[in-house]
């Protein structure tokens, strides 16, 4: 009897936990290719790299931007002419900062692929593991969101960054750059004594070193092995080793996880005496480690705006003010959410972020900016992305005011000039709910 209760509380656990993966997939079918040119005309045009232009054009065939300008577009055969009057075209914004088709429903194990469960996996590209038919990629992107950067999570080298675009039926489809930098999780460099610490000071001094060494001996084998290689391109491949050579000899960056001045410190400190290009993610005391910053060139991706101040004697607004101190310091930066678990399914906030600092003093082109063309720049996908400009993609969102507005609507956006559908699983329960009241006689037919 009690086995059989047992046996029969099992098969309904698995069975919810299929019910919540089941749930959790998007039944949308993916856009087709552009097939002719599209025109809108009639709009302000927002380039991004240049002022607005009021009154302009945007051509784009075959997934690419062919003409960006002032006045009436010329006139192409075939083309589908969209009149935007009054409507303002922007570049589709970048979220620099999520695990977007990694994570579904935080609370189902089985729809979180992450992490790995080792502290050194560079092998690990994320764009592999997204799943295309999340559903939280059409709820963001009905927000403009078009673009994200997605980044591993646990460990001290848990793997690769990778760029994907929000529409495709595969993870090959969607992904823009599979290899977009190594990620590292800085250990914290900062002995804590509060209450709630139960390992002492020697602890964790002892955990601190022996996280830097294990950073250190990563790299100091991929190294011994990119040397190797070149001497004997014979040398049977480690693909551990192999994955981090783009880092070691091709210059993509290391996107290090930090917070506390002392770990941005001492990650700069680590990066520039190895030569390599580094990227700081979060940044939270950015601010007071800006001459650093800006000696060596080293950009920050902030992780968000909507928390709290860290420490109990912080100025309330010194959130909200860290994009501005870096922009006036002349630290290269890009607004992104705070990642993690529980902060993606609500990556279409991601405009809202950088808005909040220009009510506490960052100029308005630069939010925008923060979440378009240095997001792409961060990411190293600018050459394709962020901004409007002949030849890049036709990635981009046409609305009725300014994005960084709660209250602007996206009205049409298109991924390589693929026509996106913008509806998701929440235009429909507001639609749904919409005919209720409707069958009631509460709202007009």
């Amino acid at each position: 009897m009690h086995r059989h209760f047992r046996s029969l509380v099992l098969a309904v656990s698995v069975s919810l936990c299929g019910a919540g993966a089941l749930f959790a997939q998007d039944l949308m079918v993916k856009a087709p290719p552009q097939r002719a040119p599209i025109v809108i005309q009639g709009a302000t045009v927002h380039p991004v790299s240049g002022p607005p232009i009021a009154g302009g054009h945007v051509v784009f065939d075959a997934g690419k931007l062919t003409a960006v300008g002032a006045g009436a577009a010329p006139k192409i055969a075939g083309a589908t002419v969209i009149d935007a009057t009054g409507k303002h075209v922007y570049p589709g914004l970048i979220g620099a900062n999520t695990q977007t088709g990694l994570m579904e429903i935080a609370s189902v194990r089985a729809t979180l692929d992450m992490a790995e469960v080792n502290d050194v996996t560079p092998e690990v590209r994320s764009a592999v593991a997204v799943n295309p038919d999340s559903t939280l990629i059409p709820v963001t992107r009905a927000n403009g969101v078009l673009t994200v950067g997605v980044l591993p999570m646990g460990g001290l080298i848990p793997g690769r960054a990778s760029v994907i675009r929000m529409d495709g039926w595969t993870w090959e489809d969607l992904a823009i750059a599979d290899d977009a930098g190594l990620v590292i999780n800085w250990p914290s460099m900062r002995i804590s004594t509060a209450w709630f610490i139960t390992t002492t000071p020697e602890e964790q001094t002892e955990r601190m070193t022996r996280s830097l060494a294990t950073i250190d001996e990563a790299f100091d084998a991929a190294l011994a092995y990119a040397e190797a290689k070149r001497a004997d391109p014979s040398t049977e491949t480690n693909l551990r080793w192999e994955s981090m050579r783009p880092v070691l000899e091709g210059g993509k960056p290391v996107i290090v996880r930090a917070q506390e001045f002392e770990q941005i410190e001492s990650a700069v400190s680590w990066a520039v005496g190895r030569g390599l290009k580094i990227v700081i993610l979060g940044g939270r005391d950015a601010d007071l480690a800006s001459d650093l910053l800006k000696r060596h060139d080293v950009p920050v991706i902030i992780a968000g705006t909507y928390r709290m101040p860290r420490r109990e004697d912080s100025p309330y607004d010194s959130v909200y003010t860290l994009a501005s101190a870096l922009h006036k310091a002349g630290v290269r930066w890009c607004m992104a959410g705070e990642g993690g678990d529980s902060e993606t399914p609500h990556e279409r906030n991601l405009p809202y972020q950088a808005a909040i600092c220009v009510a506490y003093g960052l100029d308005r082109d630069a939010a925008l900016r923060s979440v378009t063309l240095s997001a792409a720049e961060l990411l190293g996908v600018a050459d394709r992305l962020g901004s409007l400009e002949v030849g890049k993609a036709a990635t981009l969102i046409v609305t009725d005011g300014d994005p960084l507005e709660i209250t602007t609507a996206v009205e049409l956006a298109f991924i390589d000039g693929r026509t996106i559908d913008l509806s998701n699983k929440q235009t429909d329960l507001a639609e749904k709910y919409r005919e209720k009241y409707r069958q009631q006689g509460l709202l007009k037919k």
